[in-house]
């Protein structure tokens, strides 16, 4: 099973806030996931070429300009809005 700390430090890393049970459950999903890429790790594989998918060419289009939202209507549905801009969370800390 996977240890509380490292449970612990990725959801720090995450910004979470778990509660006990989480913690707990998670440890355990976590082991068993661990548990199937060791499973993977340990299939042979000789002799077996990696799938890559080829394309000859990539798809374009031309890029042509056409209609955009004004922005007034960009900021319709907007949660918080200022100043015409959209407001987010802070999300670096200084």
């Amino acid at each position: 099973m996977v240890d509380r700390e490292w449970v612990e430090r990725i959801a720090h890393l995450a910004r979470l806030s778990l509660s006990e049970d989480e913690v707990e459950m998670f440890r355990s999903q976590l082991g068993d996931i661990l548990r199937f890429v060791q499973q993977l790790g340990d299939l042979d594989t000789e002799g077996v070429d990696p799938y890559i998918e080829r394309a000859e060419t990539t798809p374009m289009r031309e890029d042509e300009p056409g209609e955009s939202l004004s922005q007034e209507e960009a900021l319709m549905n907007a949660p918080e809005k200022e100043g015409g801009f959209f407001v987010v969370p802070r999300v670096v800390e200084v």
